[in-house]
């Protein structure tokens, strides 16, 4: 069984920047593609960005050129770097596989506040 967790979530001003971290387990890691997704009050959960195995990243167009996907196969962990935060960022960020996310595999999340 997969198992998701998320960590490196907190209390930003905008303008700032975060790194998000996602630690996998129960999967084969390395040939899968893995994805960042967030969930808005009041939105639907949704895609932010993601990585293929052979590392080639795709972004949402809300973030394109402020977010950054990584990942780092020897330690089974995906990483979104999260740049130029603005407040309609605020929420509350999972990783998952991707583009089509396990649905019983979602972890607790990490919540990213983002302060004007």
């Amino acid at each position: 069984q997969v198992q998701l967790v998320e960590s490196g979530g907190g209390l930003v001003q905008a303008g700032g920047s975060l790194t998000l971290s996602c630690t996998v387990s129960g999967s084969n890691f390395r040939t899968n593609m893995w994805g960042w997704y967030r969930q808005r009050p009041g939105l639907p959960r949704d895609w932010v960005a993601r990585i293929s195995p052979n590392y080639a990243a795709y972004y949402h167009g809300s973030v394109m050129g402020r977010f950054s996907i990584s990942r780092d196969n020897a330690e089974n962990t995906v990483y979104l770097r999260m740049n130029n935060l603005k407040s309609d960022d605020s929420g509350l960020y999972f990783c998952n596989s991707a583009p089509a996310p396990n649905k019983d595999g979602w972890g607790q999340g990490t919540r990213l506040t983002v302060s004007s």
